[in-house]
């Protein structure tokens, strides 16, 4: 019986992080962006579907944040027209109904009542919420947890072949990287790859894996993967592809 027969990405902020929607002017426009403050965050802006977020110390000011956004202000607009402009959105909204990618499967999301929690059954992701809840995080949590599972499963599944222990495995949230590698600390993957077939996490499995031998990405790296994952430049070639298509939540 496999995983998915047996069901028992947008990252959370950090503890004591305040988040809010403000406005700003940027040049003719109105421009909302959301407003994350936190102790010992760096100023920063990220921009993708769902808009512009700002990451702040909680320390600065609000004429400073605001003046760091306006100073980048072509690139702001720049980028919020490009994605304007995408005929798919991928922002998700979790309702009931909502139907969700999950390992190469297509399930349906049913809303309670209840007390925050989700679970599966019967191949249905069901989330037990109280009225007012962030369904989109309880949809998260429930994903994250299930894709850990999973590619826990997998890396036991692998490390064998190459002659070593099995590693820690932990989730990222990361926007440009499917995972990374610590001779110290384990194996570190996205869970957004809960949103594609298996075979691409097995992919991002075996690579991580092989830095456990060589930390590096030459001939004797790619050699290494090969022996883990044969197929690995077709999958690969067909990850960066995919890559768009990933629902944010």
């Amino acid at each position: 019986m496999s995983l998915f027969e047996q069901l028992p990405l947008f990252r959370s902020p950090p503890p004591g992080a305040r988040s809010r929607i403000r406005h700003i002017q940027i040049g003719a426009r109105i421009v909302a962006y959301e407003l994350r403050q936190a102790a010992g965050r760096r100023l920063s802006m990220t921009i993708d579907e769902r808009g512009l977020r700002v990451g702040a110390p909680r320390s600065l000011s609000l004429r400073a944040i605001e003046d760091f956004v306006r100073g980048n202000g072509d690139w702001v607009a720049k980028k919020l027209d490009e994605y304007a402009g995408q005929a798919a959105p991928r922002r998700l909204v979790v309702r009931d109904g909502t139907r969700l990618p999950v390992l190469g499967h297509d399930v349906m999301v049913r809303v309670v009542e209840g007390g925050n929690r989700g679970h599966w059954h019967g191949g249905e992701l069901v989330l037990a919420a109280r009225p007012g809840a962030d369904l989109d995080a309880l949809a998260r949590r429930a994903l994250q947890r299930l894709v850990l599972d999973h590619f826990r499963q997998r890396v036991a599944h692998y490390a064998p072949h190459l002659g070593c222990a099995v590693p820690p495995v932990a989730l990222s949230s990361a926007r440009t990287r499917w995972g990374s590698c610590s001779t110290a600390t384990g194996i570190r993957l996205n869970w957004r790859l809960v949103h594609l077939p298996s075979v691409f996490g097995d992919y991002v499995v075996a690579h991580e894996l092989a830095h456990l031998v060589e930390m590096n990405h030459g001939p004797r790296f790619w050699k290494v993967v090969a022996g883990l994952f044969p197929e690995w430049q077709a999958v690969r070639a067909e990850l960066k592809r995919r890559a768009s298509e990933i629902p944010l939540l």
